[in-house]
């Protein structure tokens, strides 16, 4: 316990924080007078200085090793005649002092980015200068700006990279065209979403059939034609660099942070329709019963024939005589053929024991300044189902070229569950009463069984997310480890080398092979190899260095994927509190999908919007959670709280900055009850409202049992009158106190 460990802060909201160690042990935890003198995403050094009750380390700081230097993202306010910016992360913990030179031109409640310029210590906060103004919060696309620099998402390409991009050619030369299979003439298209710019694969399939009589074999060939990016995208230079840097496109609504700059991501490396294109292609056989029997990779030109939408291919194939079809009429033979393919295909995947869960996607669509106009499911029709199992077989037939050749490189590596998911999902479903369950060692079959035995349950949504839950996140890693929820083997990405780093180094990989040569990550070079179509007697040596680079492009490309999906959903979860902050003091119906030891939470039917309902808003009783059942009972009435549970709940507090939605749940006592007559009340005012009422009644009562009080008293005062003159005269007469006089003055101060 008394070694010092080095890790990454990672800051809690609630004050404390936690030490990543980045070796997959558990984090250290920090107290919060710890992170006084630290941020988040500080590197220090810290030591175990005890377990705390649930047994997880708690430490102390040693030693600060690095502090992080990027800007932070905040509202500037001005307090008492001090100015401050309130970080936008509330994973910071500390307002950042700012002394009145140090605003710029900023005003106070404007979106700012700030540097320090003193660091946070045991006894004083943090001091910085604003270095750049964002604007008001209000404006639209701030949640986007305010997302790329909280998440430090790369999003402005170096001056060498312009550079670099504009030089390129506008069109195809003749040198371009060398050593490339002529595929112009086959009458490939494009099948992407309506909102898509960038088009980086074209599909083409076309009955065949080998050999004859008993030995007859039939099937399909079937051409994924991918955008040949590694053609302009050369290691070490500028347009590289800087797609290394990003690793990813980041996809926001209404915009997009692209990997490559836009000549490349939707001009020269965009399958555009009509237009001569580069591409490296996936030439495959695959027989009736959906199995790639053989198949060989080409750098290739294409022309795509038709840039066509999800939406038109699914009403084309469910009608084959109407509108969409007749539109088509050139290619429709061709996509009949793709989903002849895709159905030999879905079987082989059935086979195989995919897990193929029906979860339900949405869609934010925005008005023109950015707002949320409505959020709709996304409907996944035959046509996306076929395209997507073209792909897998792309990037699986790319998998096997790369292990069969030997070679390093990226795989997509998807990992089974972990004991203690593997646990709590055994006991979910025993709890559930769902009659099958998962092994020690479970394989995708029995999770796909799960999934299929379950789907006209009411519950079924929530039995498949919990199903999902329990499987780890798929990840880069030069060692194969297979991919569990796919079923297979070898996989890797393949298809969409404009918005993925990892697809581009398959295909410069791909590449060398195809050359007899060795691509080396390290220095972007190649060296000689084994020749072309000999496969190798044994493993090539991979020096450490190399090994290395490639362990450290893995990680690289999956940490940057994480950062892309947590600042997409950043922005979403602000479109949605911004949304619903509109909608306060409304009641809306839901189902809980979530259940956590402080509350639950539901999901709006008509909205598709997340929001907690606190354990404290269940009622006036404790709730125990029962992590196996996943829902909180009430130890007096019993009452439960499970995942699939439909509830009624009223919209009762949006916290814009926090990104948090708080319902109220409504009983059923409460459901008939009059709405509140007036104007709709404002953020945060439905709760206040409710509970002065509840103080307004609680005093109108208190007052009338004092009223009640008094008037008993002043009626027994007027009986006693005359005794108490009496009294009193006696009193006066003999020296002596009246008779009751102590007690009276007891009860009166009492009361």
């Amino acid at each position: 316990m008394l070694n010092d460990i080095e890790g990454i802060v990672l800051g809690h909201r609630d004050g404390h924080g936690f030490v990543q160690r980045g070796n997959g042990e558990p984090d250290i935890y920090l107290p919060p007078q710890e992170m006084r003198a630290v941020l988040h995403r500080d590197r220090v050094l810290v030591r175990v200085a005890r377990l705390d009750r649930k047994g997880r380390p708690e430490g102390r700081v040693v030693d600060i090793l690095e502090r992080r230097k990027t800007p932070i993202i905040g509202r500037l306010l001005q307090e008492n005649g001090i100015w401050l910016v309130a970080p936008e992360d509330r994973r910071y913990g500390q307002d950042i002092l700012v002394p009145k030179n140090g605003i710029a031109n900023a005003v106070a409640g404007q979106v700012v980015a700030v540097e320090l310029t003193e660091p946070a210590s045991m006894y004083s906060q943090p001091v910085g200068r604003v270095t750049e103004v964002l604007g008001q919060i209000d404006d639209p696309g701030m949640e986007i700006e305010i997302a790329v620099r909280k998440y430090e998402v790369p999003h402005r390409f170096s001056a060498e990279t312009l550079a670099q991009a504009a030089g390129l050619p506008d069109k195809l030369r003749a040198v371009d065209l060398k050593q490339r299979i002529d595929l112009r003439d086959v009458p490939m298209v494009t099948i992407d979403g309506e909102d898509a710019r960038d088009f980086d694969d074209a599909v083409y399939c076309e009955p065949y059939q080998s050999g004859r009589g008993r030995t007859a074999v039939s099937g399909w060939r079937l051409i994924v034609a991918i955008a040949d990016v590694s053609h302009y995208v050369k290691p070490g230079e500028p347009l590289d660099v800087d797609a290394y840097e990003r690793a990813t496109s980041v996809y926001f609504p209404r915009r997009v942070i692209p990997m490559l700059p836009e000549k490349l991501s939707n001009g020269l490396c965009s399958l555009n329709p009509e237009v001569d294109r580069l591409t490296m292609a996936c030439d495959m056989l695959v027989d009736e019963h959906g199995d790639v029997t053989a198949y060989q990779f080409y750098p290739a030109v294409i022309c795509s024939q038709a840039r066509l939408t999800y939406t038109e291919v699914a009403a084309a194939l469910g009608n084959t005589r109407g509108p969409e079809a007749a539109k088509r009429a050139a290619v429709l033979p061709h996509l009949l053929h793709l989903h002849e393919v895709y159905r030999a295909l879905l079987k082989s995947r059935q086979r195989r024991g995919a897990v193929d869960f029906e979860t339900t996607e949405t869609q934010i669509v925005c008005d023109e300044n950015g707002r949320i106009e409505k959020i709709v499911p996304r409907v996944r029709t035959e046509a996306h189902r076929l395209i997507e199992e073209a792909m897998l077989a792309a990037n699986v037939c790319a998998a096997d070229f790369i292990a069969q050749a030997q070679h390093p490189s990226l795989f997509r590596v998807h990992d089974g569950p972990t004991p203690e998911k593997r646990l709590t999902l055994q006991n979910y479903l025993k709890s559930v009463g769902v009659g099958m369950t998962i092994s020690e060692d479970p394989a995708p079959a029995e999770y796909q069984a799960i999934a299929t035995a379950t789907k006209d349950r009411i519950d079924a949504a929530q039995i498949h997310a919990m199903l999902l839950r329990s499987m780890q996140q798929a990840l880069y890693t030069p060692d194969n480890g297979g991919h569990f929820g796919l079923a297979y083997e070898a996989y890797t990405h393949f298809t969409s080398p404009i918005r993925r780093y990892p697809d581009l180094l398959v295909h410069r990989v791909i590449k060398a092979i195809l050359q007899g040569k060795r691509f080396q990550l390290s220095s972007g070079s190649l060296v000689a190899g084994a020749k072309p179509g000999t496969p190798p007697t044994k493993p090539p040596r991979v020096s450490a260095a190399e090994q290395a680079a490639w362990d450290g492009a893995g990680a690289h490309c999956s940490a940057n994927e994480r950062r892309a999906d947590e600042a997409s959903r950043d922005v979403e979860a602000w479109l949605k509190c911004r949304y619903m902050r509109e909608r306060l003091g409304e009641e809306f119906s839901g189902t809980v999908s979530a259940v956590t030891t402080f509350g639950v939470f539901v999901t709006l039917d008509a909205l598709y919007v997340d929001g907690l309902v606190h354990i404290t808003e269940l009622g006036g009783e404790y709730f125990r959670f029962d992590e196996a059942r996943q829902e909180l009972r009430g130890e007096r009435t019993g009452v439960r709280y499970a995942i699939g549970a439909r509830v009624r709940i009223q919209v009762s507090r949006v916290d814009l900055d926090g990104r948090r939605i708080d319902f109220r749940m409504i009983r059923e006592n409460e459901a008939d009850r009059p709405p509140v007559k007036g104007r709709t009340p404002a953020r945060g005012e439905t709760k206040a409202v409710d509970e002065l009422a509840e103080v307004q009644a609680a005093d109108r009562a208190q007052r009338r049992v004092t009223s009640a009080a008094k008037s008993a008293r002043a009626s027994k005062g007027s009986a006693r009158g005359t005794a108490g003159k009496g009294a009193a005269r006696k009193a006066a007469a003999t020296g002596k106190p009246a008779k009751g006089g102590k007690p009276a003055k007891s009860r009166t101060s009492g009361a």
